[in-house]
């Protein structure tokens, strides 16, 4: 089993797993304690620093999230809400042919095992409540405005 590493910021702790070359888990709030150690975990651990700092908008790491196949289309479609941007449940239900489904949306970002990177922060209530996130929303609310205020400084635009 993989041993997840520390990546530490001011914003928030993360302990993330990597297996068989892509990363698999972010436990937000992380509690590991070792430092990266391979090539590809300095690469995830620099990336997600930079990103927590403001200075990057994407990854280039590979991921690897288990889940059902609506939930890989949900999170599929997290992926492709543009940096400092946000979509309700109902516009992401919709994209993934769902459109009765915002609660399984939901339900699906909670279910997220890669957050940050899988943008489960970018979708908020229809009616401009910021829903929920495993994070809290506390988290939630300043990754939003570290993506919000760092649009015309991110410096890894790709």
């Amino acid at each position: 089993m993989a041993v997840p590493f520390l990546v530490a910021s001011p914003l928030v702790n993360l302990a993330v797993t990597i297996q068989d070359g892509a990363v698999t888990k972010i436990s937000l709030h992380g509690r590991a304690t070792r430092p990266p150690e391979t090539r590809l975990e300095q690469q995830v651990a620099q990336e997600l620093t930079e990103y927590l700092a403001g200075s990057r908008s994407r990854f280039t790491f590979p991921v690897s999230p288990a889940g059902t196949p609506f939930e890989q289309r949900c999170w599929d479609a997290l992926q492709q809400i543009p940096y400092g941007e946000t979509r309700t449940y109902g516009e992401i239900a919709r994209a993934v042919g769902t459109p009765t489904g915002a609660r399984a949306v939901g339900s699906a970002n909670h279910k997220n095992p890669i957050p940050i990177v899988i943008p489960c922060h970018r979708v908020v209530a229809a009616g401009g409540g910021l829903g929920g996130y495993g994070g809290g929303l506390d988290l939630k609310r300043r990754l939003l405005a570290l993506e919000q205020a760092g649009g015309d400084r991110v410096l890894n635009r790709e």
